[in-house]
């Protein structure tokens, strides 16, 4: 009986269905259609950057054009903003479903420094958006989480 139960558990560990939705060059062809949009949705990320465009930001970021978006994109133009990057690599993961995964940028600008960021990409109504912004303020009703650290 022992020896059934480790077969069945080496089984299961060899076993490699999970790896075909981590790949970056998925076999499926909706996976494919789905890191294209991701990688797609980076790309606009990129030249947004290089024409200084925060309109273009706030587009991929999937937020509202708003009094604080429009501030979190000038912020986000001035630090890396108008520099030329070029795009060496891309890889996407749908490493949280098939709409939500992580995109890890490696870009270069005119003066060779290198740019890398992660992030997160999701899919919503047909349309791939980075989490860009992070100083989003919470929906109206809602508290938002507080991250001070707890007193004990």
């Amino acid at each position: 009986m022992p020896a059934a139960l480790a077969a069945l558990a080496f089984a299961a560990g060899c076993s490699s269905g999970d790896d075909e939705t981590k790949s970056s060059s998925p076999s499926t062809p909706s996976a494919s259609a789905s890191s294209d949009g991701a990688r797609n949705a980076v790309e606009a990320y990129v030249n947004a950057l290089n024409s200084r465009s925060a309109a273009g930001l706030i587009e991929v970021g999937g937020v509202k054009d708003e009094k604080w978006s429009r501030q979190e994109a000038e912020q986000i133009l001035a630090d890396r903003g108008g520099r030329g990057w070029k795009i060496k690599d891309v890889q996407v993961e749908h490493d949280m479903g098939p709409d939500t995964g992580s995109a890890r940028l490696m870009a270069e600008d005119k003066a060779g420094k290198l740019l890398q960021d992660t992030f997160t990409v999701m899919r919503e109504k047909g349309t791939w958006h980075l989490a860009v912004f992070t100083q989003q303020p919470a929906e109206s009703g809602k508290d938002s989480a507080s991250t001070a650290k707890p007193s004990s």
